[in-house]
């Protein structure tokens, strides 16, 4: 999340640059952008799920946090938009790390430590989207490609760190057959529906998300252009 959280102030500003400084347009690309990563993850994070619960955590955290390298590492070195478009959908695909690591944590907790330990990722996942950021603005000010390189390397370091020291955490006992079925989202909507109090939750987290990406998408440029602030001095507010 790190790794996410240092895009945040740069991205519109890359994007920008590349577009000719026009800043409706910037906006607007952003937005497509987002919008790419958002469906590939609609689409692949059921599929990881499946895969982890077919064979195992690990190689579903590795292969996201190699996605997410490369994500990165294809932003810092994008010749043209097209290129940002590639990497971001491929960020979507590789999306995993939330709801795989959460997963991990409930093979590895006890029942009545479950709550704690879900709490404390969620504590780890929250110091990156702080932190990040402001990372992410200091290394922009001295180039907006520089956030995504220190990205990349941050995903690299940890894929080397998870293929030494990270334990599997689901036994092959415990392991379910592979369905097209569990990896279909469409599917996993139906079944959220025939647990009614399921369905304001979800509808609550879809306009929050909604609220936030529309924020991400202009917060940046605006700041740029109202006040004339930089990606560094923009960090702190996000």
């Amino acid at each position: 999340m790190l790794g996410v959280g240092l895009a945040w102030p740069v991205l519109p500003k890359l994007i920008q640059q590349m577009g000719g400084g026009d800043v409706s347009g910037a906006a607007f690309t952003y937005g497509v952008l987002a919008g790419g990563f958002a469906l590939a993850q609609f689409f692949f994070q059921p599929l990881a799920g499946a895969l982890s619960d077919r064979f195992g955590r690990k190689p579903v955290l590795l292969a996201a946090l190699a996605g997410s390298g490369a994500d990165f590492a294809i932003i810092a070195f994008a010749p043209s938009l097209f290129w940002l478009a590639v990497a971001r959908i491929l960020g979507g695909v590789f999306a995993a790390t939330n709801s795989t690591a959460n997963a991990y944590m409930a093979d590895v907790s006890a029942p009545e430590d479950r709550s704690r330990n879900f709490g404390l990722v969620g504590a780890a996942f929250g110091f990156g989207f702080i932190a990040g950021p402001l990372v992410g603005g200091m290394l922009g000010d001295i180039d907006l490609r520089l956030p995504f390189l220190f990205a990349a390397g941050l995903a690299a370091l940890n894929l080397v760190f998870g293929l030494v020291f990270l334990p599997e955490s689901l036994a092959p006992e415990h392991r379910k057959a592979f369905s097209l079925a569990s990896a279909n989202p469409f599917g996993a909507l139906a079944r959220m529906g025939r647990l009614p109090g399921l369905v304001p939750l979800m509808a609550a987290f879809l306009l929050a998300a909604v609220a936030q990406r529309g924020l991400e998408a202009i917060w940046v440029l605006f700041l740029d252009f109202r006040f004339g602030w930089g990606v560094r001095e923009a960090s702190f507010s996000l």
